[in-house]
């Protein structure tokens, strides 16, 4: 019975290990694409008509 449970708890830990990792690279992803984004706006900040 605990065996089974460790194993159980071992590939929760694992897989809550990965997702976490995957957040944490989307999180890095979006910011870089929204300095990127935010770079482009300045640059042609003198083409819009506001």
């Amino acid at each position: 019975m605990e065996e089974n449970l460790y194993k159980k708890l071992k590939s929760v830990g694992a897989s809550n290990l990965v997702f976490g990792i995957l957040i944490i690279l989307f999180g890095i992803g979006a910011g870089v694409m929204m300095i990127i984004n935010g770079a482009r706006l300045l640059a042609h900040r003198s083409d819009s008509l506001f």
